[in-house]
């Protein structure tokens, strides 16, 4: 490790979102690098309060997706609902910076970056701004084809299965506008599938998006302060990289660097770039992409807090540029602590 200067870190992970049992993977698995690394670590369940070592080993061999895990169920559906709450965990007002391992909700969508903000609460990662555009898809695809980006067509709000397939074709992409690993997403091949899809994505009163499927080959790039990290080819074991393929093991081959010529590197590279600068996005983040037989790129979305998981992308794409796990999760950190309390990043006209 490069540091010197052991960190006070307080791990923020699990919630109340769909995502919690990525989170809690996430976070646990963050909490255990930085304590390699000889930083101080505390893990706070944002929805049920500070996890032992004990649970935190628990989750780690339950690993994603099994019953039973041994943390106490949320108990209120809005986590952390006021700066208050925040200022009164002693692990939080006592950390030197605060990682955000959450997914999903609350923890991802700038709720939980604002709380912070406001209790004067160091974190990583990015600020509200870059996180709410980020989290919500119909803004990203607004916002990617106003800086000229390749990103397919798109509907937002519920429609009829017949309507989406005259406007995009078959088959179509059916996934909550906000909404990340894969939870919920649908691939639908005719207008029945389409009307089903719909009734999946929408569960809860969720607002739902319609994209033209990109048939090809699917590709993500890491951000890391500002740099783009080496491009991960993605090759399911189905169809689609859904929720299974993407956090059990086998289901997917993802090479890091991608073997690819050196032209579309440089392309998905500079495109991901550009994307996490149009989102506000800071410190670090992935952008996913299909390019398509022609060659053509299509930015489908970014992650403000990617998944930090074992088998998760982030990490074996730092890999691939010589930095491991440990360093990557202390690096994050040390990017937070140097942010301290946050201040507006993007200044100026057209900046």
């Amino acid at each position: 490790m490069s540091s010197s200067t052991h960190l006070r870190v307080a791990v923020l992970l699990g919630g109340s979102s769909e995502e919690r049992e990525v989170s809690l993977a996430s976070g646990c698995e963050v909490a255990a690098a930085l304590r390699s690394a000889g930083h101080q670590v505390t893990s706070i369940d944002s929805a049920a309060g500070p996890l032992s070592r004990e649970q935190e080993r628990a989750i780690l061999a339950a690993g994603i997706g099994r019953a039973g895990l041994p943390v106490p169920a949320p108990r209120n559906p809005a986590a952390l609902p006021d700066a208050e709450v925040i200022a009164r965990e002693p692990s939080l007002a006592a950390a030197d910076v605060v990682f955000l391992a959450l997914h999903g909700g609350a923890g991802e969508d700038g709720t939980v970056q604002t709380l912070l903000e406001t209790a004067g609460i160091p974190y990583a990662g990015s600020g509200p701004t870059g996180c709410a555009l980020a989290m919500d898809k119909d803004l990203t695809k607004r916002l990617l084809r106003h800086a000229c980006t390749a990103t397919p067509d798109w509907i937002t709000g519920r429609a009829p299965g017949a309507v989406v397939a005259d406007r995009l074709g078959l088959p179509v992409i059916v996934k909550p506008v906000s909404g990340g690993s894969s939870v919920r997403l649908v691939l639908a091949r005719s207008v029945r599938e389409l009307d089903a899809a719909t009734e999946v994505a929408g569960q809860g009163d969720d607002a739902v998006m319609y994209e033209a499927y990109v048939e090809g080959r699917e590709f993500t790039v890491g951000i890391l302060g500002d740099e783009p990290l080496p491009v991960v080819e993605i090759e399911p074991v189905r169809e689609l990289f859904d929720f299974d393929c993407k956090y059990e093991q086998g289901m997917a081959i993802e090479t890091a660097p991608a073997r690819i010529p050196p032209e579309l590197t440089r392309t998905l590279q500079s495109t991901a770039l550009a994307v996490h600068r149009a989102l506000r996005l800071e410190q670090y983040s992935r952008v996913d992409f299909m390019v398509d037989e022609d060659g053509r790129a299509w930015c489908l979305e970014a992650n403000a807090l990617p998944g930090l998981t074992g088998n998760s992308l982030l990490p074996k794409s730092a890999r691939a540029a010589g930095i491991e796990f440990p360093e990557l999760c202390e690096r994050i950190c040390i990017m937070g602590l140097k942010a301290g309390t946050r201040r507006p990043a993007w200044t100026g006209a057209g900046s």
